[in-house]
């Protein structure tokens, strides 16, 4: 039909276009999910190297596959320790037999959920009995700190619950002035003070705050400079004697931010500051962008401090409770 043909059809003749299909709205996804993309690139490691242990179909378990084992989980940074509890217990298990991959992976993963295990530790906040929860965050300048505490306020309010922030970081003017723009998005009331005032004072007026506003949670930054400086070690100390002088019990939970790209790095990290701050739990960050995702490995496996959190990405929601099982499932998913 011509140009001219199409306009001398009646109105009623004249057939409007389709309209056009609107996408699908996107699925959130799931925690599975995220962390199998976050671990993708771990995963990927373990894929290559794995399964280049059984290039044919069966494989004696002799000191060349148990090294070749061995180089593929430290490529991972779970570091030398980890890494031999595992190769060890194929060692016991399959010494001297012809093994099929899947073989492996059962023992493999079997070891490494043992290890990430963490019983009788609550994987969430300990909660206050009665009024708010003082929850103070550590951590070295550059893991991530400020951002999930932004993230973990996010997760409060999620759940109904009013939220103080205490901007402990005066040292850096920055640190303050990115936790206020957070606050201001998140709804949540922030307690600040000049810069280089002395971070126990922002400490001590949050935890008033968050009393006099009968607040849920309160939740306390602080300076991130190396753990190696021992004035600042000092200075977390007096931050919990001024919070337990008001809440005895406080800080309720003490956690530490690492950053998951810093790989066997924050093991020192961990190390300085579960000392002087008493840490109770760790807050992993970054793991979408490391291709070392073992870390959480050599974390538990040299501390008695939970995992309590991973960070899966930059969104506010992208802060997920850490989970051993799926962990697992994920570093070695379509391996089996």
């Amino acid at each position: 039909m011509g140009l001219f043909d199409y306009f001398k059809k009646k109105p009623e003749e004249v057939v409007p276009p389709a309209p056009a299909e609107k996408p699908a709205p996107e699925q959130p996804q799931s925690f599975f999910g995220k962390l199998r993309s976050a671990l993708k690139k771990t995963n990927d490691i373990l894929n290559t190297d794995i399964r280049d242990l059984f290039k044919r179909e069966g494989r004696l378990v002799d000191d060349e596959f148990l090294g070749e084992l061995f180089a593929a989980l430290i490529k991972t940074d779970m570091g030398v320790a980890a890494a031999n509890k595992l190769r060890d217990r194929v060692k016991v298990d399959f010494r001297g037999r012809v093994v099929h991959m899947n073989d492996i992976l059962t023992a493999v993963k079997q070891e490494l959920r043992g290890l990430l295990d963490q019983p009788g530790q609550a994987q969430e906040i300990n909660f206050a009995a009665s009024g708010p929860t003082i929850i103070l965050v550590v951590g070295v300048n550059g893991s991530g700190k400020t951002t999930t505490i932004a993230k973990l306020c996010q997760r409060f309010k999620d759940q109904g619950k009013k939220v103080v922030l205490g901007a402990g970081d005066t040292f850096r003017a920055a640190a303050v002035e990115q936790l206020t723009i957070w606050a201001d998005r998140l709804g949540a009331e922030i307690v600040k003070g000049d810069p280089g005032a002395d971070p126990a004072s922002v400490a001590h007026r949050a935890v008033a705050k968050a009393v006099e506003l009968n607040a849920d949670i309160c939740i306390v930054d602080t300076a991130g400079r190396l753990q190696t400086q021992t004035n600042l070690m000092q200075q977390l100390e007096k931050i919990h004697r001024v919070m337990s002088k008001q809440i005895p019990e406080s800080p309720h939970e003490v956690l530490l931010v690492l950053d998951g790209t810093a790989g066997q790095n924050a093991i020192s990290q961990a190390q300085g500051f579960s000392t002087a701050a008493k840490c109770t739990g760790i807050m992993l960050t970054k793991l979408d962008g490391t291709a070392k995702g073992g870390v959480v490995v050599a974390i538990r496996e040299k501390f008695a401090i939970p995992v309590k959190f991973i960070g899966l990405g930059e969104k506010s929601a992208d802060l997920a409770e850490f989970k051993a099982p799926e962990f697992v499932e994920a570093l070695f998913e379509d391996l089996a």
